[in-house]
């Protein structure tokens, strides 16, 4: 029997949010993910009813349910920022990111967990991240905050599984915060997954380090640049240093059934024909 996996890509929502599940049916998706704001600019109008209503529309209309969704916050948030003032700042954007989602009946919300800019200690900026969530969620109800893992490109924190199981032991509500894992970021953080039996050994080490309960989505790009390099430049499935059979192996793993698998994958003339390939080698 095939287990139920959602397959889609991070779509456009220009011209509105409503646009993204109609982008995201037309490359045959069954998950997609949005930015829910300009993902640049830190403000950014609030949605109005009439947005909001006729997101909700499109979303059923075109057989996409909250779970099978992935919104990723703003590139500018910083939820681990060495400086009090930037790190408020943060805080607020993240804040409404969630609210906007909540808003949206979304009930999850990715976003890269912060940078400490060598300023301060790995461990006080992994606490200022598990704090940060902490925050968002005493403001929101029913969104999963979403802990994307890094390549640990600078000082971005999140490459190392024990950093995001460090995050997570601090978060206090254990319910509502997950891991979204990029396949790219793991490759070149030093988590090889080119052949099968790589896969099950650092697919493995993700369980025993974090767990799979955590697992709430994945981005599935290949990687341009080089095992354990830390360097994030995303390739097409099959273009890259990873190779397929990573993805194969993801397509037929337990813990990847019943969430987002988002591709970020950097051809988006040929997603159509991604996600065939991937569904193809759902078991």
């Amino acid at each position: 029997m095939t287990l139920s996996r959602w397959v889609g890509a991070h779509v456009s929502a220009q011209g509105g949010v409503a646009n993204a599940p109609i982008n995201a049916a037309n490359i045959g998706a069954t998950a997609f993910a949005l930015f829910t704001k300009n993902q640049r600019r830190w403000m950014a109008s609030p949605l109005t009813a009439k947005e909001i209503d006729t997101f909700k529309q499109n979303c059923v209309a075109y057989g996409f349910s909250p779970a099978q969704i992935l919104p990723h916050d703003s590139y500018l948030i910083n939820l681990g920022h060495p400086e009090p003032e930037l790190l408020a700042k943060s805080r607020e954007a993240f804040v409404d990111e969630m609210q906007r989602c909540e808003q949206l009946g979304l009930t999850l919300l990715n976003f890269h967990p912060g940078s400490h800019l060598r300023k301060i200690p790995e461990a006080l900026c992994l606490r200022n991240i598990a704090d940060s969530i902490n925050v968002a969620l005493d403001q929101t109800q029913g969104v999963t905050a979403v802990i994307e893992n890094t390549a640990g490109q600078g000082s971005n924190l999140g490459h190392q599984f024990e950093q995001l199981a460090q995050i997570i032991e601090h978060v206090e509500d254990k319910a509502r915060v997950g891991i979204c894992l990029d396949t790219c970021h793991m490759f070149a953080a030093g988590y090889d997954i080119r052949t099968t039996d790589a896969c099950e050994a650092s697919f493995n080490l993700f369980d025993t380090v974090v767990g799979y309960q955590f697992l709430k989505g994945m981005h599935l790009n290949d990687c341009k640049s080089a095992f354990g390099s830390r360097v994030d430049r995303h390739d097409s499935l099959g273009f890259g240093s990873i190779g397929k059979t990573a993805f194969e192996f993801i397509m037929q793993h337990p813990a990847t059934t019943h969430i987002p698998l988002i591709l970020e994958t950097v051809r988006p003339e040929i997603w159509p024909d991604e996600i065939r390939w991937l569904q193809s080698h759902s078991r």
